[in-house]
């Protein structure tokens, strides 16, 4: 009786045994579970790929910025990928959307146009990567982080130094693209400064508009309907960088005034050292791109990786407070070339001085 009862329960338990076991074809097409993304806790410095999208390379300083920029990345283990735009919008976009589709871990943007890279910041958002305005801020987007140089205070520089020798008298001021938005920081550090003069009677700002998208021969025609308007009577020059600062004194050169109109730039550009050594021009602004670099670098990995960063400040770039790390420029003439450019590596001393 009790086999009988035994036998039974015995062959249902192995029909149920068989129905539960795949076949060999079942088990073959079931997909296996795809392993998780690594999470930003664990994520590795050399896992990491930093998209740098580079508006220029026009000026000398862009160049540094590009390679030096690279050596910080290289240095920090990670990878960089990096684009230039040659002052086009729309290749800035293209590529700026290549890196992000390429699977890059953060953006690092030097923006052509400070209004239309706010499309890139939402689509980079979308895809989860963080952005970071590289020296210029970008408009009306929620960059997550800045880092640059404290543009309004280059320009309270340049008018300060300039005020400081031609405290009278007719001013032209050179601006930068209006497209860029340091350029309009800087033009209201040098407006700041000249605006009790201006109020007293002292000093007449006689000529004052932008650079068209930082071409040179537009700066050169600025400067030409400048001395044809005022009769060659300019008493002092500030322009938004040493390329437009040069740009001046190339026109200002074609009426032999070239040793009594002082004139400002920014950058300390090789050109506009060497031009300081001439007399030719007075001042220029020195931003260390060592500096730079490397704080934007590790800024860009802690964005990667999700970690908290110390803010110096907010800046509001139309839409929200970006927080932002400002570095201090310094003011260069004659008397501190080697302690500030050339100490720093920034020129060789031959180059300067050199032929």
């Amino acid at each position: 009786m009790i086999r009988l009862i035994l036998l039974p329960t015995l062959l249902i338990c192995l029909a149920m045994a068989t129905a539960c076991t795949p076949t060999r074809d079942e088990a073959v097409d079931r997909p296996m579970p795809t392993p998780p993304e690594p999470s930003k806790e664990t994520m590795r410095i050399e896992d990491l790929t930093i998209g740098f999208s580079m508006d220029t390379l026009q000026e000398d300083r862009w160049h540094k910025d590009r390679t030096l920029f690279k050596q910080a990345v290289e240095n920090a283990g990670a990878e960089v990928l990096i684009e230039v735009a040659n002052g086009d919008d729309a290749k800035q976009v293209w590529q700026t959307e290549k890196m992000i589709d390429k699977g890059i871990d953060v953006l690092v943007v030097v923006p052509h146009n400070a209004e239309s890279m706010a499309a890139i910041v939402e689509r980079a958002h979308d895809a989860n990567i963080k952005v970071l305005s590289y020296d210029r801020l970008v408009r009306n987007a929620e960059v997550d982080f800045y880092i640059s140089y404290d543009n309004e205070q280059v320009g309270t520089l340049q008018a300060e130094a300039m005020t400081a020798i031609v405290p009278e008298g007719n001013y032209v001021y050179i601006g930068g693209a209006e497209t860029d938005y340091n350029a309009h920081l800087l033009k209201k550090g040098v407006f700041d400064v000249l605006q009790p003069y201006i109020e007293r009677g002292d000093i007449r700002v006689v000529f004052d508009d932008w650079t068209k998208d930082w071409v040179l021969q537009y700066a050169k025609e600025n400067m030409q309907l400048a001395l044809e308007a005022n009769l060659e009577q300019i008493d002092a020059v500030i322009a938004g960088n040493d390329a437009t600062a040069g740009a001046a004194i190339e026109t200002i050169e074609k009426y032999g005034l070239e040793r009594t109109i002082p004139v400002a730039g920014q950058d300390a550009d090789l050109a506009g050292i060497k031009r300081i050594v001439s007399g030719t021009q007075r001042f220029t602004v020195y931003k260390s791109i060592d500096k730079l670099t490397e704080r934007a670098v590790e800024l860009a990995i802690q964005l990667a990786m999700g970690e908290d960063i110390v803010q110096d400040k907010t800046i509001n770039n139309g839409k929200i407070n970006v927080p932002s790390i400002l570095l201090s420029p310094v003011l260069v003439n004659q008397s501190n070339i080697t302690e500030t450019v050339i100490v720093d590596g920034f020129h060789q001393e031959a180059d300067i001085y050199g032929p």
